[in-house]
């Protein structure tokens, strides 16, 4: 090996349906590396520890010099939406067992009465009822003696249930209490993992508070497998490196924090690569090289297509989701799903409607162009047969595609479409990337309507395998103007979760009137808060550089429904500012609603404070300037509104710079391929970021800056 200094890289790895991406930095010098390998949906871990080896061994890396592996997964998603976790039971307060059941009492779908509700996540057989119960004060009204507890564990036993999940009505006003019982359960059933509510999140809502933990114990014993795997999997090759989650707030978290707390990892993969994307939209307009009020993150990838937005240098963040048929109540990156990926299925239904989507050929068969045995067509597929795609350079000609294949497929379609001639293929697949586009367009325009966001003051960030291919058409059908597209775009996720600092949220909730005398109970609670979230911070890793702490508090006036959540400045937090407190209540109230409230009381529900352990930072490499022109490689015919155009290959590792290249165009890279579309110019910036615009027609001096 040349490389003998230890501890100088870091990896960063994001495991996809399709693939999993790899990133290699070396901290010295800044140098990238990247590798994608396919993923093994029944043992994830195999393709870590392959794809590792190979990056390694293709970058002359020994293990031993691995300072840091940082992993996303959706291994916790996946188990969620398909409802693989392992046989859970819940533990509720005498009168509160159909909690599940009863859920928010509310139908699946306004429109359609024969809709079927939602299966809850736990069978009412496996809900199981103590003699346990707290006063909305905290007050305890009722315990249960050893006899209670003795047979509440055998029924627990005979259930033949992997983990024991405890939610109390009105645990977060005494959480003590509710641990005291956890415990008490947990040494009656030593073999089970026993985890309660207020330790996994203590906020009110009881059915929400009863699906985290819920979701929690399921998934528990299969991600706890996983990582055990996966750490000593690398540790027989010789990487003896920590291991750090990424989260679903776009933090990491070590691995015995993940173990413990699986559910904090849902939305891993995602998180990680806004995470990401906001950080180089941040250089950008810092830069001054683009004219955008935030950047929408699109992470298009091989089952699905994901966005999220960023205004101000920071993701948005929301602390309600869904995922799959369940609520999950904590902050999360806003995260919307909305549309195909590129192994997504192209079909026509029975009334002979396109249709692309929801289905997908996932990794094995995989696209019909993949020679797997795949019959049905995909958008991968329509990217081949369009010649958007080489077939002989996907993945940097690791894999070589089968063109006929896709384009018989394909044919198919467009026939059953009524298209005629020598193009019925390319006619076909132009009408499902259509499709594809306007889904996801429809999807779009609606998040961003809900977040009072105008598209065309934002740029588009494209990532994922198949993001920058997809990237233009979709700019187009909403009516986006400027896009960034960073280097390494297919294996971004990985690079996020190389770049995230430790983070984890920490939560309480009370209800006190603020401005009245109940402040003094607020603060305590912050105090509280924020010496469990240091203390937390300081057992994550010799790693960390330093730390810091974020305060937010979800208010109300008196009688309201729902409220609104506050960010509290760090000089409010230490200052212990009720006045700034309750100005910046006032302000966001009048934000989203137009008014704010003089007469009516101020109430805070719930405090929140977010530790952030920050990791040494990389530097992302930089490209060196040219005055010359860039120059294509070769060129090849491109389908694009109704016909075939010429257009010339770049190689992404070519272009310097400075650099120019207006549309069409193919902008080749081992993990991605950038379609440019014509009336589009590019331009390539110092960090290697394409720049890509579509001059106003009325200004022809308009131009992106390098």
């Amino acid at each position: 090996m040349t490389e003998t200094t230890s501890h100088r890289y870091r990896v960063g790895v994001d495991v996809g349906g399709t693939f999993t991406d790899f990133v290699l930095s070396e901290r010295a010098t800044g140098r990238l590396a990247y590798h994608k390998e396919p993923s093994v949906p029944a043992d994830p871990s195999r393709a870590v520890t392959r794809g590792m080896q190979a990056l390694l061994a293709r970058e002359d890396c020994d293990p031993g010099s691995i300072e840091l592996v940082v992993h996303g997964t959706t291994l916790a998603l996946n188990t969620t939406i398909q409802r693989r976790g392992a046989p859970a039971s819940l533990v509720v307060s005498r009168g509160n067992r159909d909690v599940l059941e009863i859920a928010r009492c509310r139908m699946p779908n306004s429109y359609d009465f024969r809709a079927g509700k939602e299966e809850p996540l736990v069978p009412r057989a496996r809900v199981f009822e103590i003699g346990a119960r707290i006063a909305a004060d905290g007050t305890v009204l009722e315990t249960p003696d050893e006899v209670e507890l003795a047979a509440l564990a055998e029924r627990v036993h005979a259930a033949g249930v992997e983990a024991v999940a405890v939610m109390l009505l009105n645990a977060p006003a005494n959480p003590a209490f509710e641990q005291d019982i956890t415990d008490r359960l947990a040494a009656r059933l030593p073999e089970l993992a026993v985890s309660s509510s207020t330790a996994i999140w203590p906020e009110i809502r009881e059915y929400e508070r009863a699906v985290a933990t819920t979701l929690n114990a399921s998934i528990h014993p299969l991600m706890s497998d996983y990582l055990g795997q996966l750490r000593s999997r690398l540790t027989e090759d010789g990487i003896e490196a920590p291991i750090y989650i990424t989260a679903s707030n776009g933090g990491t978290l070590s691995l015995a924090t993940a173990r413990g707390r699986p559910i904090e990892t849902m939305l891993s993969g995602p998180a990680a690569g806004v995470a990401a994307a906001t950080r180089v939209a941040r250089e950008v307009a810092a830069r001054g090289l683009c004219d955008f009020a935030g950047v929408i993150s699109f992470d298009m990838g091989g089952t699905s297509s994901d966005i999220a937005l960023s205004l101000g240098g920071e993701p948005s963040y929301t602390n309600r989701t869904h995922v799959g048929d369940f609520p999950l109540m904590m902050p999360v990156v806003g995260v919307s799903a909305i549309g195909a990926g590129g192994g997504s299925i192209v079909w026509i239904d029975a009334q002979g409607v396109l249709k692309v989507g929801p289905q997908s050929a996932g990794a094995d068969p995989g696209p019909v162009c993949y020679g797997r045995g795949g019959t049905e067509p995909t958008v991968t597929d329509c990217y081949v047969c369009l010649g958007a795609l080489d077939p002989d350079q996907f993945l940097g000609g690791a894999q070589k595609l089968e063109r006929d294949a896709a384009t018989a497929a394909l044919t198919e379609v467009g026939r059953r479409l009524g298209f005629e001639g020598a193009d019925v293929a390319a006619r076909g697949a132009e009408a499902a990337l259509a499709v594809a586009s306007a889904n996801m367009a429809s999807e779009m325009l609606k998040a961003l309507a809900q977040n009072g966001v105008d598209p065309g003051q934002l740029a588009l960030m494209p990532f994922g395998g198949a993001g920058p291919t997809h990237a233009l058409l979709l700019a187009e059908e909403i009516g986006i103007t400027s896009l960034v597209i960073p280097p390494a775009a297919g294996t971004f996720c990985a690079l996020g979760a190389l770049i995230a600092d430790v983070k984890r949220d920490f939560v309480r909730s009370l209800r006190r009137v603020v401005g009245k005398g109940g402040e003094e109970v607020v603060w305590q609670a912050f105090s509280v808060l924020e010496t469990e979230a240091l203390e937390w911070v300081a057992s994550e890793g010799d790693i960390l550089d330093s730390y810091s702490l974020q305060h937010g508090a979800d208010m109300r006036y008196a009688g309201q429904g729902f409220d609104l959540p506050v960010k509290l400045p760090p000089q409010a937090a230490s200052a212990k500012d009720t006045d700034a407190l309750i100005e910046l209540f006032h302000q966001e109230h009048e934000k989203h609603y137009g008014f704010r409230d003089l007469e009516s009381a101020i109430e805070v529900t719930t405090l929140r404070v977010r530790a952030i352990g920050q990791v040494p930072p990389i530097e992302l490499p930089s490209i060196a300037p040219t005055s010359q022109e860039p120059t294509p490689t070769s060129s090849r015919p491109v389908w694009h509104q109704g016909a075939w155009r010429s257009a010339p290959v770049y190689r992404r590792d070519h272009l310097a710079q400075g650099h120019k290249i207006s549309g069409p165009a193919i902008i080749e890279q081992p993990d991605t391929t950038v379609w440019i579309l014509q009336g589009w110019d590019v331009a390539i910036d110092a960090k290697g970021n394409l720049l890509v615009v579509k001059p106003n027609p009325n200004d022809a001096d308009e131009a992106p800056r390098s």
